[in-house]
């Protein structure tokens, strides 16, 4: 809190300081100020979106840690190197976040790339932020598994989930869990992969399955574990009273053709461009890096610039 006070204070007086300028500049005829007011503006109007971001990552749940499932679409092995790339650019964003990542489960693809991913993201807004980038990704590019170089169109789905701390009741009947313990497979250590050390729990009234091999502890795998199970019942919960399944993962689709959030394009040009908010790049390489903020930051303020309305629909279908 402090430091977000410290930082409208300080826009505040850089504001206070170029209308001083300002006045000073044309009571005095000075024209030779003008390129420092403008510089000093562009600044200012950077600060001010940091603050307007800010006031917008102010729901009940932005500030908690996030859990990404990162899926590929039908196409095998072309889907699964996607999915593969998109689960490196958004650790590569999350480094350059400074936030700290837990693998909680990975499983690999048959010949390359993966076939899921659940990662435990934990920072200040970490869900505030990943939850603009749930839906659907699509790639286009010539295929470096395709020996006739033919141009590919692959799909992938991430889903985002806040964590739910130990305050918010879930609750978890014993008799209600199916735990069961088996081999971890795919890369690892030796006592990873010789130990029954990797852990599913399913609730049975739902069917709500998670799982977690990537520890060597079985019980560390089960606190893991439990710890997603209970950030799905949550959602799933959510979404029988009050609907908030649409605020929490947004709008579920099939991982198809036309139901794409973003376009990551390489062949016949480069570009990448966001489908709800129509921002576009041709730095490919730099997105794919993880330099997703932009996408990011113009998708919430879309987000909540079109929320008044939606609020007043919903009012009105309640009436």
């Amino acid at each position: 809190m402090r430091a977000e006070i410290q930082s409208y204070q300080e826009t505040a007086s850089e504001l206070e300081d170029l209308q001083i300028l300002f006045e000073l500049a044309i009571e005095e005829e000075d024209l030779g100020v003008g390129d420092e007011i403008i510089a000093g503006l562009d600044h200012l109007n950077r600060r001010i979106d940091k603050i307007e971001l800010s006031v917008i990552l102010s729901g009940a749940r932005d500030r908690n840690n996030a859990i990404i499932n990162i899926r590929p679409g039908a196409g095998g092995t072309e889907s699964q190197d996607w999915a593969a790339m998109l689960m490196r650019m958004y650790l590569r964003w999350c480094e350059g976040k400074r936030y700290q990542t837990e693998m909680i489960d990975l499983s690999a693809g048959d010949e390359a790339g993966i076939k899921s991913a659940t990662i435990l993201v934990n920072g200040d807004l970490a869900y505030g932020y990943l939850k603009a980038e749930a839906g659907i990704h699509r790639l286009v590019r010539i295929s470096p598994f395709d020996f006739n170089k033919r141009r590919h169109t692959s799909f992938a789905s991430l889903s985002v989930t806040p964590e739910i701390d130990d305050n918010i009741e879930v609750e978890l009947s014993p008799s209600e869990l199916r735990i069961d313990f088996y081999r971890a497979s795919g890369a690892g250590g030796q006592h990873v992969n010789t130990t029954d050390s990797a852990v599913r729990i399913t609730h049975i009234p739902t069917g709500i399955v998670a799982q977690c091999q990537n520890e060597r502890s079985q019980h560390k795998n089960r606190e893991l574990a439990m710890k997603v199970l209970r950030s799905r019942l949550y959602e799933h919960y959510q979404l029988i009273q009050q609907e908030e399944i649409a605020k929490l993962k947004g709008d579920q689709v099939e991982i198809s053709f036309g139901s794409q959030i973003r376009s990551y394009v390489m062949h016949p040009y480069r570009l990448v461009k966001d489908t709800r908010t129509n921002i576009e790049t041709g730095n490919v390489d730099a997105v794919l890096d993880g330099e997703i903020d932009r996408f990011i930051e113009s998708y919430l303020k879309y987000r909540a610039n079109r929320r008044p309305a939606d609020d007043q629909t919903a009012a009105l279908t309640e009436t």
